[in-house]
């Protein structure tokens, strides 16, 4: 039978669901050419102090870089312009609406790929620098391995005096990460037979510390003899469970496989007078203090995995 002709026909939508919206790219590209900065002013003018430090961090002693007559590495032409936590007075909005508009999309992570840099006369010492910085480019959606998203190009003209010094070219990724992987399983640890018979304790819920059988002192982590008279036999006691923080440092930076930074790890000292690293668990890494009193606790990490760590003594008596 033949199609009515009055009847409208539809066709099966074969978008991608996922797909972004058809004009979003049309929005993003609206964004090149905004100044991302105007007419901004680096925090310091150019100074020994950074120069000799930039040089220190990168081990480069050539002589230009100090002395009376100094000039500014080259390649910290970028370090002039940096606003710090606090910013610039002369950043526009047009870069934060263009970063708000890509997490909308989906592209929440973001990764430095590239800079480039031109220099056409070097910095001195006492330069005041100023610079503009414009949106130059925003990318087709492109598919990376660490997902797809938008490449953003920068340009910086850096001045110095009115004089244009330098310019620099920076790049990043704003991208929809890709499907998460499964975190990978806590270290392990080393077990061996100097300390089989801590991990043990481990397994039944007991934190044991080892005890000179010649002198009486108590010795953590186990050790095979005794450091204080040089005894090799030993027996064990039980630990109460009380003990304090005796130091602590937070790691933010770098992350390791099975760990979310920012964590506290902390240097316990046991009321039996030894000291062990461990976690204080279920309390914030910022709310970790020295002298804080806390309580052992055992948990478990991937099903087949138990380890000694601490809770706030407050939190553990409720």
């Amino acid at each position: 039978m033949a199609d009515d002709p009055d009847t409208p026909r539809t066709r099966p939508d074969t978008r991608d669901p996922d797909a972004p919206p058809p004009d979003l790219l049309t929005r993003l590209k609206s964004y090149e050419g905004h100044p991302a900065a105007v007419s901004a002013v680096g925090k310091d003018p150019v100074n020994l102090p950074m120069i000799r430090h930039w040089c220190e961090a990168l081990g480069d002693a050539h002589p230009a870089y100090s002395g009376p007559d100094a000039v500014a590495p080259p390649t910290m032409l970028q370090a002039w312009t940096m606003g710090g936590l606090s910013g610039h007075t002369g950043r526009s909005s047009s870069y934060d609406e263009l970063l708000a508009l890509l997490d909308e999309s989906g592209c929440t992570s973001v990764v430095a790929t590239d800079c480039e840099q031109e220099y056409l006369r070097p910095l001195r010492p006492g330069d005041e620098v100023t610079f503009d910085t414009v949106i130059e480019s925003v990318s087709d959606r492109k598919t990376t391995r660490l997902g797809t998203g938008h490449f953003v190009t920068t340009r910086t003209d850096v001045r110095a005096g009115g004089t244009l010094v330098g310019t620099h070219r920076f790049r990043i990724l704003k991208y929809a990460p890709g499907q998460a992987k499964k975190p990978p399983p806590r270290p392990r640890p080393v077990v061996n037979r100097d300390n089989a018979g801590f991990w043990e304790g481990v397994e039944q819920r007991r934190l044991l510390i080892q005890r000179c059988t010649a002198c009486a002192a108590l010795r953590f982590p186990w050790l095979p003899g005794c450091a204080h008279c040089g005894g090799p036999d030993w027996d064990t006691v039980e630990a109460s469970g009380e003990g304090t923080v005796y130091s602590y440092v937070v790691m933010h930076h770098p992350p390791f496989p099975a760990f979310d930074p920012p964590y506290a790890v902390v240097l316990v000292e046991l009321a039996e007078g030894v000291r062990m690293i461990s976690n204080v668990v279920g309390t914030p890494y910022d709310k970790v203090r020295i002298g804080m009193p806390v309580r052992l606790a055992f948990q478990s990490y991937d099903g087949d995995l138990t380890l000694p760590v601490f809770r706030a003594a407050e939190e553990a008596a409720v």
